[in-house]
């Protein structure tokens, strides 16, 4: 199996017809704003009497194709953010690679003891019940499991350590030292999607003290790994 590589990607017409979508929308967005500048000139007291001043004083037809392009341009960028925040798979006999944003995170087969699907994340769990990956994923579940599968990799359909974790409060008993101050700092970013990355670093500093984490209803959920890691 090791020869054999399956790469779990969203298709190429989900990529365009996400893309063309952000477009359109952006489009329709510089469509609204030319209106609504139009309507600001005549209202003295209305905000932004500069900017829309400056936007009406476009000649015909240039002002109309300009706020389509611009907002067609600026929704096809985010788009194209979007699609590039989604996770890919590559999965062979000898290692899985995670990409996300341009960034890849390789796993050899050895350091994986069992793949699965928790909600909307996919989990690669090590011998240790340690948690060495959870990344969203939008890959279609079943797809996942028969590539994890077919490659020799141990899939299950339900976190083996599920019934382990534990609500957090502060101060919980049984937390090794230095994970309550990571957890109390980890609560204040929870549901606040551009501190994500931050919530994703203190994840990994709890991980080198042996705690997993997992997040439900903006609440964090925990327990301790087998080993400590160093």
């Amino acid at each position: 199996m090791t020869g054999k590589v399956t790469v779990l990607a969203e298709p190429a017409w989900a990529v365009v017809l996400v893309c063309g979508v952000f477009a359109a929308a952006g489009a329709g967005i510089g469509w609204l704003i030319k209106l609504l500048a139009q309507w600001f000139v005549t209202l003295p007291w209305a905000p932004w009497q500069g900017p829309a001043r400056l936007l009406t004083s476009i000649p015909e037809p240039w002002r109309t194709c300009g706020v389509l392009a611009v907002g067609a341009v600026l929704g096809l960028a985010a788009g194209y953010l979007a699609q590039h925040d989604r996770l890919s798979a590559t999965v062979s006999g000898s290692r899985v690679v995670l990409t996300r944003k341009g960034i890849s995170r390789e796993f050899t087969h050895h350091e994986i003891s069992t793949a699965l699907r928790d909600g909307k994340q996919l989990v690669l769990l090590d011998r240790d019940g340690q948690e060495i990956a959870r990344e969203a994923c939008d890959l279609d579940a079943q797809r996942l499991a028969d590539a994890f599968a077919e490659h020799g990799y141990r899939w299950s359909d339900r976190d083996p350590h599920r019934d382990e974790f534990r609500l957090w409060v502060p101060r919980a008993p049984g937390l090794p030292e230095g994970a309550d101050p990571l957890l109390t700092a980890r609560a204040q970013l929870l549901g606040k999607p551009a501190t994500a990355d931050e919530a994703r670093e203190l994840r990994e500093e709890l991980a080198k003290l042996g705690v997993v984490v997992r997040d439900e209803n903006k609440r964090q959920y925990w327990r301790t790994a087998r080993t400590t890691r160093g």
